[in-house]
């Protein structure tokens, strides 16, 4: 049976909790976090990102989270807690639960870049 983006959001949504930028700033404190970016380049080019953030574009997600890919990045790690987020929520919520699905336990979604910067986040500037 065929399964919609709203379907699939809604198991997202239900599997990964939703924070606010201030909970995160407070995981994040606490350390042993990756915060993780899933938009693609330009959109960062255009905005910047999360100040410390590491960037993977969804598209490569499950390659660069999987140690076993030639691909792995070393920032993950399945005992970090893991925060994403995207423009608006829903690719981060998405790529949460593939993380989930890959054995990744405490990963959060604090939704949109904008929702950080708005909220006081520190945010690093594109590079001109």
């Amino acid at each position: 049976m065929a399964i919609s983006v709203k379907q699939m959001l809604e198991a997202a949504n239900a599997a990964v909790p939703k924070i606010t930028p201030a909970e995160a700033r407070e995981m994040i404190g606490k350390g042993n976090v990756l915060l993780l970016d899933v938009r693609d380049a330009p959109e960062i080019d255009k905005s910047g990102k999360i100040h410390g953030a590491v960037n993977v574009s969804r598209g490569m997600l499950e390659f660069r989270a999987d140690p076993d890919s030639p691909y792995h990045d070393k920032a993950f790690a399945k005992e970090k807690t893991v925060i994403l987020y995207c423009a608006s929520g829903g690719r981060s919520a998405l790529a949460g639960k593939v993380l989930k699905d890959m054995g990744y336990s405490h990963v959060y979604n604090v939704g949109g870049f904008k929702d950080w910067v708005e909220a006081g986040g520190t945010v690093e500037k594109p590079v001109m």
